[in-house]
């Protein structure tokens, strides 16, 4: 059961991978922000089409220009993945890893960045 949901995000993940890597959101009619549409302000992953866009291209420079936020968040969101998908495996890590107080904390720099994006 689980090899086979692993298979499935892998290759759901792999599809967005390719589709991300051959549409440039610059130019092709992806989703906008609603946030930004509404308030002017950016979210915090305003820029992360684009940056994901750059990154896959090689172009880290650019990628760190359009939201740095990325380099954070996919390695926090694979860690999770990690996470869950071995919570049987380790659960005393997964405990650790789940702990309010961390949770917390990524809520904290997340709303920080938010906040931090809008007033510089």
């Amino acid at each position: 059961m689980l090899a086979g949901a692993i298979a499935a995000v892998l290759f759901l993940g792999g599809l967005a991978l390719s589709y991300v890597y051959t549409h440039d959101p610059a130019s092709s009619p992806s989703p906008k922000c609603f946030f930004k549409l509404l308030t002017g302000w950016d979210c915090p992953g305003c820029g992360s089409q684009r940056a994901a866009y750059a990154l896959l291209h090689g172009r880290i420079a650019d990628a760190w220009q359009l939201n740095p936020f990325i380099f954070f968040a996919v390695p926090v969101a694979l860690f999770y993945f990690v996470v869950e998908a071995g919570r049987r495996r380790w659960p005393r890590f997964h405990v650790l890893a789940t702990h309010p107080l961390v949770l917390t904390a990524l809520l904290f720099l997340i709303i920080a960045w938010w906040a931090g994006r809008n007033l510089m």
